[in-house]
């Protein structure tokens, strides 16, 4: 039985955003129960109320009344997934911490397997999910996305892997000093770097409610990211900028051969409209693009906090992470 580096506190925390899935949280907390107990004793569930819809707060309450290692945090707004997942790291004690969803399509049982596997010398052990139980579409906007991202960032992304997994807590120390304003903890924990490897983990079908990211919100989360994660963007729009400079310049001297040649006479209005209006069009995209980092920019020098705490269950102190 594995017990914590430090007396009395916890050897295994798991971390996991709650939003709209009060159904499922009870059997969830049972299934980790039974679960990490086949590790140790001293563990501890941190549940982060993203202010879900439902009465998921009150199911919190109730299961943390009974149980002092099951914690809560409440937030005081809709701060989003990646948010929540920060505030349970910057609570979490444990020497290793885990990530999961609490909509059961991450089985807590593979978190032995998890484990089993950073025994042997890893910092990080992701739950690769080579058959994802999510519909085609789902399925085929996260290939398109990680893809997207990979090229962008030049960090390696993969469709399979998203939050679940174990981390040392060494690794989760870096992530929790990232200044970065937007969070988004794949990419984050992917850039800290440290020895890292993935293991197949089953993945369930959704047995309750639906998934809280709508194609639109996705979307947008994309590209917060891939602007928070790289200026890629603008050094290719600079890439495209002398690419258009370099055909402009060929397309003249061709002309000026063919009006010496007698071919042309008169230059013709079509080109001369479909010229202007592509390169508008071209710029009006390079001025968009440098706006969206402007915009982050100020985003970040409002210096306002990641998340609002809101109240919290079971947990004395905030952890010095």
């Amino acid at each position: 039985m594995e017990r914590p580096n430090h007396i009395g506190g916890p050897f295994i925390s798991v971390i996991s955003p709650i939003y709209g899935c009060k159904d499922t949280l009870r059997e969830f907390c049972n299934r980790l129960e039974e679960t990490l107990t086949k590790i140790t004793e001293h563990f501890e569930i941190i549940l982060v109320d993203d202010a879900s819809p439902d009465i998921a707060w009150e199911v919190i309450i109730a299961l943390a009344s009974k149980d002092s290692r099951i914690k809560g945090i409440q937030l005081s707004r809709n701060f989003g997934q990646h948010y929540a997942i920060t505030a349970g790291l910057e609570y979490a004690a444990g020497e290793w911490i885990v990530v999961i969803d609490c909509d059961l399509q991450d089985r807590p049982e593979e978190i032995l397997n998890l484990y089993q596997t950073a025994k042997n010398g890893y910092d990080i052990v992701h739950g690769q999910r080579i058959q994802r139980k999510d519909n085609f579409i789902k399925k085929a906007f996260s290939f398109l996305f990680y893809r997207l991202l990979s090229f962008l960032t030049g960090l390696k992304q993969d469709s399979t892997i998203a939050n679940f997994g174990i981390y040392h807590r060494k690794a989760i120390q870096a992530v929790c000093t990232m200044q970065d304003k937007l969070r988004y903890f794949p990419s984050m924990i992917q850039w800290v770097g440290f020895k890292k490897t993935s293991i197949p983990v089953e993945h369930d079908a959704r047995t309750c409610g639906k998934s809280s990211y709508s194609f639109r919100q996705l979307a947008r989360l994309s590209l917060d990211v891939i602007l928070a994660s790289s200026d890629k963007p603008l050094r290719l729009t600079v890439k495209l900028g002398i690419l258009i400079a370099l055909l402009a310049f060929v397309y003249a001297i061709l002309n000026v051969f063919r009006y010496f040649s007698g071919e042309i006479e008169v230059m013709g209005w079509t080109s001369l409209i479909i010229s202007i209006w592509f390169l508008a069009g071209v710029i009006i995209i390079l001025i968009g693009i440098v706006g969206l980092y402007i915009g982050k920019i100020f985003d970040s020098v409002k210096g306002r906090p990641k998340f609002i705490v809101c109240q919290t269950l079971n947990i004395t102190n905030k952890q010095d992470v």
